[in-house]
């Protein structure tokens, strides 16, 4: 999503356009700031949906095929 510098915008203006604001933030990805005389009052902003864990990225799409605790019966030399 593009994000613009933020854009600042009176109540009454806020509460005459609210719908369409809502979505231009959505669509644009930029904050709104509310004023009420003149002072910031609230920001309008995005959700930010949090992104996939790394842990359990992969769940139930690997299968463990066969036995993979017992030992090997292959002899193998190390350098130690």
């Amino acid at each position: 999503m593009k994000t613009s510098s933020p854009k600042t915008i009176s109540a009454a203006d806020f509460k005459a356009k609210c719908l369409e604001l809502m979505d231009t933030v959505a669509r644009t990805g930029a904050s709104i700031t509310v004023t009420k005389r003149g002072r910031p009052v609230a920001v309008l902003s995005p959700v930010r949906t949090p992104g996939a864990s790394a842990r359990g990225f992969m769940k139930g799409k690997l299968h463990v095929l066969g036995d993979i605790t017992s030992p090997i019966d292959v002899k193998w030399e190390a350098d130690a």
